[in-house]
C-alpha cells in the first residue's frame, strides 16, 4: 500500500457524529460532515442510534474516497460509553444514553459493590457516567441481559469492529468512567468480576495498533481497497489522530 496520507477520522460526540478526511502533510481538513448524535427514547432505555450513523459512516466514507481517496481510518468517541455484544456479534442490548438517570435509581446497592477509587481510579459519578453503574443497572433491568452478554467492546473500538470484524478495547476508554478496569495492573476490577463480565472485556490492543483490513462487505458499499487499514482508535475527540 502507498504512503498513508488521507485519513478518515470518525469521531463520535456527545452533541454530534462527525466524519472527518484528514490530510496528514498539511492536518488540513480536506472534507467535514455531521450529523446530530440524537438519543432516542426506549424502551428498553434511551439509547444512540447506531445504525443510523453506522449508514451515514458508510454513505460519506464512500464519497470521501470517490472525492479525495482513503489511505486509512481511525476512530474516537466520546467516554462513558460500553457496547455489549451477544454471541453472534450483534447488540445484546441498545448502547444506553450516560446522561439517563435510571442508574441512580439503583446508587445505594451499586456503590456496595463499587470498588474504591484506590483500586480503578474512577471517582464516584452520576446518572449513567459510570459504564459499571450502567450495566449494573441493565442487568437488573433485563435479567435475561447477563447471558445474552457475549463480549464488550468499548465505544471508539466497536467502529472498528464493525469495519473489520476485529474486538477489542482500549485503555483510555477503560480507564475513563467505567469502574471495570485496575489500571495499576491492567486487569479488570473487581467490579467487572462481581458483574461476571471481566471474561467477557475484548481484548485490549493500543490505540495506533492496526485492527485489521476493511471486511469485503465494507469494501464493496464503500469503493475502498480492501487492503484499507482501521487503527484501534482512541477516547476523546482531541487524541484523535
Amino acid at each position: 500500500m502507498t504512503q498513508t496520507r488521507h485519513v478518515a477520522v470518525i469521531d463520535i460526540g456527545k452533541t454530534n457524529a462527525k466524519l472527518a478526511l484528514v490530510d496528514l502533510a498539511t492536518l488540513e481538513d480536506l472534507a467535514v460532515v455531521t450529523r446530530s448524535n440524537e438519543v432516542r427514547p426506549g424502551p428498553p432505555w434511551p439509547h444512540y442510534d447506531l445504525d443510523g450513523h453506522w449508514d451515514f459512516l458508510l454513505d460519506n466514507l464512500a464519497a470521501f474516497h470517490r472525492d479525495h481517496g482513503i489511505d486509512a481510518i481511525s476512530t474516537t468517541t466520546h467516554g462513558a460509553s460500553m457496547v455489549l455484544l451477544d454471541a453472534a456479534g450483534h447488540l445484546a442490548t441498545p448502547m444506553i444514553d450516560y446522561e439517563f438517570d435510571g442508574p441512580d435509581r439503583l446508587d445505594e446497592a451499586f456503590q456496595a459493590i463499587r470498588p474504591p477509587f484506590s483500586e480503578t481510579g474512577t471517582p464516584r459519578q452520576h446518572l449513567g457516567l459510570s459504564v459499571g453503574a450502567q450495566i449494573h443497572y441493565m442487568f437488573h433491568e433485563d435479567p435475561g441481559l447477563a447471558q445474552r452478554v457475549a463480549s464488550l467492546v468499548t465505544y471508539p473500538q466497536y467502529w472498528g469492529y464493525r469495519l473489520t470484524g476485529v474486538q477489542s478495547t482500549e485503555l483510555t476508554s477503560l480507564g475513563c468512567h467505567t469502574d471495570l478496569w485496575r489500571p495499576y495492573e491492567t486487569r479488570p476490577s473487581s467490579l467487572a468480576e462481581r458483574l461476571d463480565v471481566a471474561g467477557k472485556l475484548a481484548p485490549v490492543r493500543r490505540a495506533n495498533d492496526v485492527l485489521g483490513p476493511i471486511l469485503p462487505e465494507i469494501a464493496e458499499r464503500t469503493g475502498l481497497p480492501v487492503d484499507t487499514p482501521v487503527h484501534v482508535g482512541i477516547h476523546d475527540s482531541n487524541a484523535s489522530l
